[in-house]
């Protein structure tokens, strides 16, 4: 997979959005291994500790600090990269934090995206563009049945709505600018992805599952957890992020066919509840003690929620490699090697990244 990937984006130049986030930079760090020259377009990372820092982000791109709402200033990095390749992960990402800022996580997501695409416009060359939004934008009837691509899409909280509204604005700006039976005219290729809950090293985002249970046991407290029922589409961070790149590949070679909405997410049997991914936290970890935080107050947050990968399965021949129990056993060992060996950990990142590539 490696050598295929190489192939296409070795020496091309990618504008990514989102490269000091958790996600982004396990991308940014890929695309330096595979030897994309990658300009960055986010905001500063928060901590030293980011994993943006940690895996010397600033010596693999260009990064640019600029916020999306920030038109000019995203157009001209834009225009300036003149990339083949741009893939759009910055985004508000949390659901909690939607409930607190609502205006502004509508403002990034839906308006982040539309400033995004009015700079791919201004692109008078070939260029393919991966928008990222979430598995949340599906409508959710808390059913059995996982969500395919052309279900409808909706959200309850405004964290989920936003992202229905930024696939709402790259719908339009797809049939409108870069429609397909218009290809040969304006050479963008645009696809938008859809991935699960992704888990992995290096995320210390406030209120999301595994980062919460590392601050808990590494300080030797119990881990309290909200929703103990509530059952998601777990997946390892190198799961979407190789998806993207490979998904980039093939909208190279059939630009017009590869156009198009992908789930990227988990089997079925890997929709597990919470409490079981801190049962298997706990396992990795060595130890640790639950607590069940119970209140009325609490924002909704959805209860049930699956993906039908089968698309990425049929027309990308993607697949998941690790399992539920692989994931969270991968992501729980990069957090004790970072905490026990700080130093080390961006060999330790790549490794990770060898590791699943080859696997």
């Amino acid at each position: 997979m490696f050598k295929e990937l190489e192939a296409i984006y070795k020496g091309k130049k990618v504008f990514l959005t989102g490269h000091t986030g958790f996600k982004g930079s396990w991308m940014l760090k890929i695309l330096s291994m595979l030897g994309a020259e990658t300009t960055g377009y986010a905001l500063a990372p928060q901590n030293d500790f980011d994993l943006f820092h940690l895996i010397n982000g600033d010596k693999i791109c260009h990064s640019i600090i600029g916020d999306l709402r920030d038109k000019t200033k995203l157009t001209a990095a834009i225009t300036d990269c003149q990339p083949d390749f741009v893939f759009h992960l910055a985004a508000q990402p949390l659901v909690r934090l939607s409930y607190d800022i609502p205006a502004e996580t509508f403002e990034v997501n839906a308006i982040g995206t539309a400033n995004v695409l009015d700079g791919v416009r201004l692109l008078d060359k070939a260029c393919q563009v991966v928008l990222i939004t979430t598995d949340k934008v599906y409508h959710n009837y808390e059913w059995v049945y996982p969500y395919r691509e052309t279900d409808r899409l909706g959200g309850y909280d405004p964290y989920s709505a936003s992202k229905a509204c930024a696939e709402l604005v790259i719908d339009s700006y797809r049939n409108s600018f870069f429609n397909t039976a218009n290809y040969s005219t304006h050479l963008k290729s645009i696809a938008v992805t859809r991935a699960g809950n992704v888990i992995g090293g290096g995320d210390w985002a406030k209120d999301r599952l595994v980062p919460d249970i590392v601050r808990f046991l590494s300080k030797e407290q119990k881990i309290i957890i909200r929703n103990p029922n509530s059952v998601r589409p777990w997946q390892h961070v190198l799961e979407p992020v190789l998806g993207y790149l490979l998904l980039g590949t093939r909208m190279v070679t059939e630009p017009v066919t590869f156009a198009d909405a992908y789930n990227f997410g988990p089997g079925l049997s890997d929709a597990l509840p919470v409490h079981k991914m801190v049962e298997l936290a706990i396992e990795n970890w060595g130890g640790g003690e639950v607590e069940i935080f119970n209140s009325d107050k609490q924002p909704h947050e959805a209860g049930l929620l699956k993906l039908d990968i089968s698309k990425a399965l049929t027309n990308l021949n993607w697949k998941p490699k690790y399992q539920a129990t692989e994931a969270i056993e991968k992501t729980i060992g990069w957090y004790k090697h970072y905490l026990s060996n700080p130093d080390n950990i961006d060999q330790f990142t790549e490794s990770q990244i060898v590791e699943f590539i080859n696997k």
